[in-house]
């Protein structure tokens, strides 16, 4: 089945089980940000809406089997139709409901190459009625709810196909997969992603909040600048650490031994990207360089 394709494919769930989900016990959890704008949490990337009086602004929605109860949370919060949906990259977790949404009548946008990558033959190909029907390449800007909301891609990062979305009016901020807050992130690097882009979007994502700035992550918990500048620290220092070893000669079992992340798996890695795997992803990116 294509879901557990995916979360075993992927990593995207929040525990190491490949058991299928048990959909119906998934609760959408929502949050209010203020100014119209809420988080939606569930199981998969977390979504960002923006409410108001030109309807409903969404931003990724989940697995498939999660749209009907995810309609219901955007139920609870306005009465208004949902007029377009951003996705932030191609994952199944972030695109699942593009095909119900829109044939209610939203208009599906991303990135040309997430667009590219959903159409894509393979398990995780999206229906043809829920791909993106508009797509940019460097930056968008949506007039919207009265707010000035502002898509652009990054260098490829957590995939070549990213966007981040700011409501520049408002200081809000949905990074999508570029941040795991508090967590190892998983970097798809066979869909063009790339860990110093990652670095590199992070700082750019911190240059642009200031104090007040409310983040929305990819994964984990509403998120800061503080935040996000300790995801780019950490990704930083332990991709030193491990090319400080293989600068040394030793192999990926050794720098396994090592041990080296020992101050930050008790919170790091405790999500699917276990300590184990974030020391390949550096050791694959180390030895790239």
């Amino acid at each position: 089945m294509k879901y557990r394709v995916l979360l075993i494919a992927l990593s995207l769930s929040t525990t190491a089980s490949a058991q299928e989900p048990d959909w119906d016990a998934v609760q959408i959890r929502t949050t209010g940000l203020g100014n119209g704008i809420y988080m939606l949490e569930g199981l998969g990337g977390n979504i960002g809406l923006s409410v108001g009086a030109d309807g409903v602004f969404m931003i990724d929605d989940q697995f498939a089997p999660l749209t009907q109860k995810i309609l219901t949370a955007v139920a609870e919060v306005t009465d208004k139709p949902i007029d377009f949906i951003i996705n932030t990259h191609w994952h199944f977790d972030h695109v699942g409901g593009n095909e119900q949404i829109a044939a209610a009548g939203a208009t599906v946008v991303s990135h040309d190459n997430a667009r590219i990558r959903m159409a894509a033959d393979g398990p995780q190909q999206v229906p043809a009625g829920g791909l993106p029907v508009i797509t940019y390449s460097d930056t968008t800007t949506f007039h919207y709810n009265s707010h000035e909301i502002h898509a652009f891609h990054p260098v490829p990062a957590h995939t070549d196909g990213d966007s981040v979305i700011h409501f520049r009016d408002i200081d809000i901020i949905h990074a999508g997969d570029v941040l795991w807050n508090g967590l190892y992130p998983f970097i798809d690097i066979d869909s063009g992603g790339s860990v110093a882009g990652v670095i590199t979007t992070l700082r750019k994502v911190a240059d642009m909040a200031g104090p007040d700035t409310q983040i929305i992550p990819g994964h984990g918990p509403l998120g800061n600048k503080t935040d996000v500048g300790k995801a780019a620290d950490m990704i930083e220092d332990t991709l030193d650490r491990v090319a400080a070893l293989v600068a040394d000669g030793k192999n990926l079992d050794e720098i396994k031994a090592a041990d080296l992340f020992s101050d930050y798996n008790a919170t790091w890695g405790v999500g699917f990207i276990n300590p184990e795997q974030w020391t390949e992803t550096m050791y694959n990116a180390a030895t790239a360089r």
